[in-house]
C-alpha cells in the first residue's frame, strides 16, 4: 500500500532526477561521499535531476558515527555549486548524530518543523541518501529534539524507500498470501497480488509489501519499525532470507520477533516457487536470531 505522498515525491523524482540510489563512497585520498541536494532552477533542469549531487571527501580513519556527523554537518552547510540549493532550511542545526545498531538517528533544532509535505519528504529523502553511503547504515531517523514528527506517513527511511526503480512501471505480478495478526494476535493471510518492478525478485517484493503493513484495516501491522530485510532471493525451490544483526538493537520494546519471522517465512512460503525458506544472519547460516531458534528451514 503506497502512500499518497510517497507517490508525490516519486512522481517529482520520475520526471526530474537522475540521481537514482547513493553510490558507494570512492577511495582517493580520503573517502569520497555525495550530497544531496537540489537544482536551483528546476525549470532548467527538466528531464534533469531536481535532487542532484556533490562531492566531499573524508579522512579514511574517522569511524562510522563521525563520518555520519560529518556528512550531516556539510548537508546542512549547503553546498559549494551555486546551480544547487538546500532542501533544508538554513536555521536548522544539528543536535545530534547517533548509530545504534544499522540505524542512524539524526537529531535536529526544531526550524525542521518548517518543513512539511513534499519538501520534509525530500529533505528526509537527501539526509537518508547521504547517510546510506555509509557501510554500516543501514536505516535513518530523522527526529527533531529529541521527537518524531507525528505528521510523517513514516519515521524511518531505508535506501529501498528512495530508489526510483520500486517507483517507476510494474513489470510483472506475483500472487501471494500475506500473513498480518488479527485483534487476538492470530496471523491471518490475506490476498494478495504483489507488484513487481525493474530489480525485484517475488521474495523481496513480498517482504517490501509485508513491511508496509496490511490493506485489510481488521489486520495489524506484524513488521517493527527499524526492521528490514537485507536480501531475499530462491535457488531451487529453496528461499534464502539474509537478516542483518545490527537491527536487534533497534527494534521496539516487547517486539514479538517470532511473530515476525513467522509471518516472514508464511508469507514467502505462499510463493508457488517457494518450498521452505532458510533465516540467514549477516550472510551465515546461524542457529538463533535475537533468541528466536531459525536453524533448519521453514516450511508452512
Amino acid at each position: 500500500m503506497k502512500k499518497i505522498v510517497t507517490i508525490l515525491v516519486a512522481a517529482v523524482l520520475l520526471v526530474l532526477c537522475g540521481c537514482g540510489a547513493a553510490r558507494t563512497a570512492k577511495e582517493k585520498d580520503g573517502v569520497t561521499y555525495e550530497l544531496y541536494f537540489m537544482a536551483e532552477d528546476l525549470q532548467h533542469h527538466t528531464g534533469g535531476s531536481a535532487l542532484r549531487t556533490e562531492e566531499i571527501s573524508l579522512p579514511k580513519n574517522l569511524s562510522a558515527q563521525a563520518q555520519a556527523r560529518a556528512l550531516v554537518e556539510a548537508l546542512l552547510r549547503g553546498p559549494l555549486d551555486e546551480d544547487l540549493t538546500n532542501i533544508i532550511p538554513s536555521s536548522v542545526n544539528l543536535e545530534s548524530v547517533e548509530l545504534r545498531g544499522g540505524q542512524a538517528v539524526v537529531d535536529l533544532s526544531s526550524a525542521y518543523r518548517l518543513l512539511s509535505g513534499i519538501r520534509l519528504t525530500l529533505a528526509d529523502y537527501a539526509i537518508t541518501l547521504t547517510l546510506s553511503q555509509i557501510p554500516e547504515v543501514l536505516s535513518v531517523r530523522v527526529t527533531v529534539q529529541g521527537q518524531d514528527l507525528m505528521y510523517r506517513d513514516r519515521q524511518t527511511f531505508t535506501i529501498r524507500d528512495v530508489l526510483l526503480e520500486p517507483q517507476g512501471d510494474v513489470v510483472s505480478v506475483e500472487k501471494a498470501f500475506l500473513y498480518f495478526p488479527n485483534e487476538k494476535g492470530v496471523l491471518t493471510a490475506e490476498n494478495r497480488v504483489v507488484e513487481l518492478y525493474e530489480g525485484d525478485t517475488p521474495m523481496s517484493a513480498v517482504a517490501r509489501e509485508l513491511e508496509e503493513g496490511p490493506n485489510n484495516r481488521s489486520l495489524l501491522a506484524v513488521i517493527p519499525a527499524g526492521f528490514r530485510v537485507k536480501s531475499a532471493w530462491e535457488e531451487n525451490g529453496v528461499c534464502y532470507v539474509n537478516l542483518s544483526s545490527s537491527v536487534l538493537d533497534t527494534l521496539p520494546e516487547g517486539t514479538d520477533l517470532k511473530r515476525v519471522l513467522s509471518a516472514l517465512g508464511m508469507s514467502l512460503c505462499s510463493l508457488e516457487t517457494v518450498e521452505e525458506v532458510w533465516f540467514l544472519v549477516d550472510g551465515d547460516l546461524v542457529p538463533r536470531y535475537g533468541g528466536v531458534a531459525i536453524q533448519g528451514p521453514f516450511t508452512d
